[in-house]
């Protein structure tokens, strides 16, 4: 069983950047698919982006394509979320969680979730 801790949001300018980290407990980290969501109040959790087991492949959603990257650091146990060109959009709680079963972005066959983190793009 793997515990998920997420850090790095705050507060950022539209524009800005920030990156987030996704900090794994246990020895089996590398062997895990990791996807990254975020979430708004009152909506449904939405995908972002993932990466496979050994970061050979990443995935992305169409909303952020381009502006993040997701990467990882299996020596550290840690996924990381780098956000650049930061949109107001973009203001939600961000989640981490291990890939369970199915398409890697359908937030239904992922587990292990973390706490969040929010984000927040404001002038």
């Amino acid at each position: 069983q793997v515990t998920l801790v997420e850090s790095g949001g705050g507060l950022v300018q539209p524009g800005g950047s920030l990156r987030l980290s996704c900090a794994g407990s246990g020895p089996t980290f590398s062997s895990y698919f990791m996807g990254w969501f975020r979430q708004v109040p009152g909506t449904e959790r939405k995908f972002v982006a993932a990466i496979s087991e050994s970061g050979g492949r990443t995935f992305y959603s169409d909303s952020v394509k381009g502006r993040f990257t997701i990467s990882r650091d299996n020596a550290e146990n840690t996924v990381f979320l780098q956000m650049n060109s930061l949109k107001p959009e973009d203001t939600a709680v961000y989640y981490c969680a291990v890939k369970i079963a199915g398409y890697y972005g359908d937030s239904a066959g992922y587990g292990n979730w973390g706490q969040g983190t929010q984000v927040t793009v404001s002038s």
